[in-house]
């Protein structure tokens, strides 16, 4: 259904291109009842996906006091607890003292080290993965681009001075646009009677 109103939508308006976005904004605002075969919630989403581009890494992002990282100079047994507690499954690596990040690291590339006869082959610098880095002002629809593009599901924000602000993840991007994405790791809001 989407699909036909979009393609009668784009090829009506394929003569005046200037005004592609604002006249399909309008044919949404406009549309208040059900009769064009669009639902609720597809004109909310497409009316987010026409807002994606206004709205900042700086809008959406995980705060860095929020972000659950781990040092680079910290070992596996000051770390996993954290990990296994936060239920993440990236994590930045930083630097700490100079407030550089070194990488990302994938909770699994810490599953081969878990027993105790591995433990003494870990090297933190061996397993993280290079960070995509961003500036707050990056925009979402060129975040989703970049993150699609790299395979990266987080980036970090920085501000304009290279420092870490906080960190977004695709699910972040993808929410703005989709509404709020529930997974197991969220909390179940109380059922009131």
């Amino acid at each position: 259904m989407i699909k036909n109103f979009l393609s009668k939508f784009i090829y009506k308006s394929s003569l005046d291109k200037t005004n592609l976005k604002e006249d399909l904004e309008t044919v949404l605002d406009n549309k208040s009842n059900n009769t064009d075969g669009i639902s609720k919630q597809e004109r909310v989403m497409l009316m987010n996906i026409l807002k994606i581009d206004e709205i900042l890494a700086r809008d959406i992002m995980i705060p860095r006091p929020q972000m659950v990282f781990v040092d680079f100079e910290e070992s596996p047994t000051d770390f996993l607890p954290r990990i296994i507690k936060s239920s993440h499954s990236r994590f930045p690596v930083i630097n700490v003292d100079s407030d550089e990040i070194e990488g990302i690291l994938l909770a699994k590339d810490l599953l081969p080290y878990l027993s105790s006869e591995n433990i003494k082959d870990f090297k933190l610098s061996s397993i993280i993965r290079p960070a995509t880095l961003i500036p707050e002002s990056k925009k979402l629809n060129l975040l989703l681009d970049e993150l699609r593009m790299n395979r990266n599901h987080m980036a970090i924000v920085l501000d304009e001075y290279g420092g870490i602000t906080g960190l977004v993840t695709v699910e972040d991007v993808l929410e703005e646009i989709v509404g709020e994405i529930e997974d197991e790791h969220d909390d179940k809001p109380d059922i009131l009677i």
